[in-house]
Parts: C-alpha cells; sequence; structure tokens
C-alpha cells in the first residue's frame, strides 16, 4: 500500500503545473492540430500508469517509455511537443 502513495508524491512533485478544467467527463473539442496532446491527457496518462506501476521506481520508468516524463531541458514531457 506505501508504494501506491509513493507514486502519487512522485506524480504530484513532477506533475505539470497547468489549471484544470472541470472533469465533468466530457472531452474539449479537438483543435485543428490532431497530433498535439493537451496538458490534461498527459495527467489523465500519468495517473493511469501511476495505478498500474509497482513503485516509484517502476513508475519513473513507465512515464518515461511513454514520453510522459518531464523533458530535461524545458520541462514539457516528449507527447507535448
Amino acid at each position: 500500500m506505501s508504494g501506491s502513495l509513493e507514486v502519487r508524491k512522485f506524480l504530484w512533485q513532477h506533475d505539470d503545473s497547468m489549471p484544470r478544467g472541470s472533469t465533468n467527463g466530457v472531452p474539449a473539442q479537438r483543435s485543428d492540430e490532431p497530433s498535439k496532446i493537451s496538458a490534461d491527457q498527459v495527467h489523465r496518462a500519468r495517473l493511469a500508469v501511476a495505478r498500474g506501476a509497482l513503485d516509484v521506481d517502476d513508475c519513473r520508468q513507465l512515464l518515461d517509455m511513454l514520453g510522459l516524463a518531464p523533458g530535461d531541458d524545458d520541462g514539457v514531457p516528449p507527447v507535448r511537443r
């Protein structure tokens, strides 16, 4: 159980500082550029990874493999570039 708490703390510390919209389950309308992934999508993907991770190191590795970890240079995850 403590592993799950550690993973949540890890995500909280490394999450993008972004305003969160309403969470009513209705997705936002897509823009003209369909290849862009929104900050909310990255946040939800990180949570999904955290739920399946065994511990903090597993979570970190999975986020990195999926391009969801913050970039070294600018802090933007590769999936948002």
